[in-house]
């Protein structure tokens, strides 16, 4: 197994081939080696019984992800072909991570679940204190204001990070967990203020990870202990700006992350102090970010730009803006970005240039795009009927009409791996 201080400077692709987590590896630098897909054909396509949020993990010949229809999926590289699939009792959101045979992922039901890679059978299981959504009162100042409500934005579980034979992960019961991923028991676990549905990143011997508390936390691997706490924006009035759902990149001693309260981080790993600041002018940025030769980049949400920063400066590469929202984490091939939006379509990114190249229109965009998008291809604010919490939860499910691609892509051997909400996961050249 390779020691925790070379984690921050590998990525995935070179790591072990049965070996597979969400962003590429424990230190989420999102970057890929493989051939870069042009986005001219779909090599195949897998239909589930609902929406496809978690992302793609690719290993040993297969492909895993989760649905909405509260299974776990195998399916073959080759052709698409269902090898197994495994049943929890919710949605399965959180990105899958594959390592010495297991497949490891966590369920809506509060469980998290480590199953056999190769038949799809349970090796073990372990009960969290229970998932939930943030909540707060008269979130994003829907009516009534008094009334506590579950954010509908909050879409993504905590995907596991596997280190040293450790599994690591967030739950909506506001801890942080770390397992034996051979027999599933409890090593240690670390309390937060909120629920923490972000990504642990791990480098140097340290967990990465931020909660809804606003603190993001480096704690050390081995004991749980709190190394340092990092405090990002608050907002007491309509809680809109506030909170962490970004998982962090850690890359060359730096911590990257997105929050939700406009902003996007880079901080000393070692130190938790802040080297710089992005203003997003109240985007989110929900998405993790993706580091390569000295940039960092990312889409944010409101707003709906894609940018590339200078990872030691801060100082704008590129930005440009998209036609919707993106939660989707960008992956990088070489000098091109994959990333989704919420309407539907999956962009390739030239780094060179800093503009879209390429792009892909899922079945649901096709289908629904001349019902919920206007003359300029942007989303209809229409889709939200009232400024009540069923009137967002209401538009959520119509924009999902539309395929949007939450789901993060993944990129193996020339061939990038997606899932859309149209219930689908796409292999795409």
């Amino acid at each position: 197994m390779i020691k925790p201080f070379f984690l921050a400077l590998v990525p995935l692709a070179i790591f072990a081939a049965d070996t597979a987590m969400f962003r590429g590896g424990p230190a989420h630098s999102g970057v890929y080696v493989s051939a870069a897909p042009d986005l001219s054909a779909v090599k195949w396509k897998f239909k589930t019984g609902a929406e496809v949020i978690s992302s793609p993990a690719v290993a040993g010949g297969s492909v895993y992800f989760g649905s909405a229809d509260h299974n776990l999926y195998a399916v073959r590289v080759a052709d698409g072909s269902l090898r197994w699939k495994f049943g929890t009792n919710g949605q399965v959101t959180s990105s899958p991570g594959v390592d010495g045979g297991t497949v490891y992922a966590g369920s809506l039901d509060g469980n998290f679940y480590a199953v056999d890679a190769e038949n799809g059978k349970l090796r073990w299981k372990f009960k969290t204190g229970g998932e939930r959504r943030f909540t707060a009162p008269g979130i994003h100042g829907a009516m009534p204001r008094t009334e506590m409500m579950a954010d509908p934005f909050d879409v993504f579980l905590s995907s596991p990070a596997i280190a040293e034979g450790v599994i690591y992960f967030g739950s909506g019961d506001n801890h942080l967990y770390a397992l034996d991923a051979r027999s599933g028991e409890l090593k240690w676990k670390f309390a937060t203020g909120n629920v923490v549905h972000a990504s642990p990143a791990i480098a140097n011997g340290m967990v990465y990870i931020g909660s809804w508390d606003r603190y993001l936390y480096a704690l050390d691997a081995k004991t749980g202990a709190v190394n340092w706490k990092f405090e990002t924006g608050d907002d007491q009035e309509i809680h809109n700006q506030v909170g962490i759902v970004s998982s962090a990149a850690v890359v060359d001693g730096t911590v990257y992350f997105g929050c939700r309260d406009g902003h996007f981080y880079a901080v000393d790993a070692a130190l938790g102090t802040q080297k710089w600041i992005v203003d997003n002018t109240k985007g989110w940025v929900i998405a993790s970010p993706a580091v390569r030769n000295g940039k960092v980049y990312f889409p944010t949400s409101d707003g709906m730009r894609f940018k590339a920063i200078d990872a030691l400066s801060g100082r704008p590469v590129f930005d440009f803006g998209n036609k919707a929202i993106s939660f989707s984490s960008p992956a990088i091939v070489n000098d091109t970005a994959y990333f989704g939006s919420s309407d539907g379509w999956l962009h390739s990114v030239d780094l060179k240039a800093g503009k879209i190249n390429a792009d892909f229109q899922t079945d649901g965009s096709r289908q629904n795009a001349a019902l919920y998008t206007d003359a300029q291809g942007r989303i209809a604010g229409s889709i939200y009927p009232d400024a009540t919490l069923d009137g967002m939860i209401i538009g959520v499910h119509t924009m999902f009409k539309l395929g949007s691609v939450i789901s993060s892509p993944v990129v193996a051997d020339g061939v990038l791996y997606v899932g859309s909400t149209d219930g689908q996961v796409y292999a795409i050249l």
